[in-house]
């Protein structure tokens, strides 16, 4: 009779067996817990005080998960098996007044996941608090430095987190943005994520909060999905340099400062000369500065590769925007 009944106890054990080992684990492994397994930075500017995270990943969109941050703040990492939670109430933490030591401190300790959790935080002050889970994937390690932290998890090697922070420490005297992606780009060659590369994220911070909140993500980039996100970040840093000074430019134009409008206009056109709208708000304000000779020789290539840049044209004095006469106004609207 028992012999009969074990195929049926062997079962039974084997399905408690699955329950509690599923149980124990739905904690620590969630459909909404990413497993962003990655190499990351959090740094912060000693001269400016402005913070910065960024990130690469053989993950879809590293960036939703990862990087954390608010201005006058500060700003968090938190990947490997991802605690997308520790972002969020990170930062709500550091607001309240508490330390980054303090908020990691909080955040760990009603973790039942923490083994295989990698945190990093970094406050206004530039105090850096850092975790690496006993259970994360190899290799995976940290480095802390003055006023930032580089760490990695499942890499090829164990000596990225050391490359990182050397490249970092070595690029002083670079913006904050391009100093924490010699940082990533060092990782990558010092071997990266031993999956590969899929997605990136670059975020900068102010180090103080303005009465203007939209205007305090000084840098807000991300590269979901491709072959080399590193590189492709790096395009997309040099593109917003240039808009940089393509808002320059339009300020200069606010305030019927025609040479400076020029002066931006142009500088941006030399980053991307094959931008289209950096050459065109270029040209008009050389027609507003009575060049319109040279206005209509960075124009006529336009509108042959866009006619829509003519109708657009000829809404501008409408607005203000050209003040051309109406002579010269035909002159350009009927260029070939």
């Amino acid at each position: 009779m028992f012999l009969k009944r074990l195929p049926v106890l062997l079962a039974s054990l084997l399905l408690g067996f699955t329950q509690l080992a599923f149980a124990q684990t739905t904690s620590v492994y969630s459909a909404t817990e990413p497993l962003a397994h990655t190499f990351s930075i959090v740094a912060r500017d000693p001269a400016t005080g402005d913070m910065a995270v960024a990130v690469q990943s053989h993950w879809f969109s590293v960036g939703t998960s990862v990087s954390w941050g608010e201005a006058g703040v500060g700003v968090v990492a938190t990947q490997s098996f991802t605690n997308k939670s520790f972002g969020p109430r990170g930062l709500a933490l550091l607001k309240s007044g508490k330390m980054a030591q303090q908020v990691l401190d909080e955040l760990l300790a009603n973790d039942e996941g923490r083994d295989v959790r990698q945190v990093a935080i970094l406050d206004a002050q530039g105090n850096v608090a850092t975790h690496t889970g006993k259970k994360c994937v190899d290799e995976a390690s940290h480095v802390k430095g003055t006023q930032f932290s580089v760490q990695a998890n499942m890499m090829l090697n164990s000596t990225v987190p050391a490359a990182m922070a050397k490249a970092y420490e070595q690029n002083a005297n670079l913006p904050l943005a391009e100093r924490v992606l010699a940082a990533l780009d060092a990782a990558q060659i010092a071997g990266g994520d031993i999956r590969g590369r899929q997605s990136a994220a670059l975020l900068v911070v102010r180090g103080k909060a303005t009465e203007g909140p939209w205007a305090d993500r000084l840098i807000d980039l991300r590269v979901d999905d491709n072959d080399v996100p590193l590189k492709e970040l790096r395009r997309l840093l040099s593109l917003h340099r240039a808009y940089e000074h393509m808002n320059a430019g339009d300020l200069a134009v606010e305030k019927n400062d025609v040479p400076g409008a020029i002066r931006e206009y142009q500088a941006a056109e030399k980053m991307f000369p094959n931008n289209l709208e950096m050459k065109y708000w270029h040209a008009i304000s050389l027609a507003n500065k009575q060049q319109v000779p040279a206005a209509i020789a960075l124009l006529r290539p336009i509108f042959k590769q866009e006619p829509n840049w003519r109708i657009l044209t000829q809404r501008l004095p409408k607005v203000g925007l050209l003040t051309v006469s109406d002579a010269e106004l035909k002159q350009i609207l009927t260029l070939k």
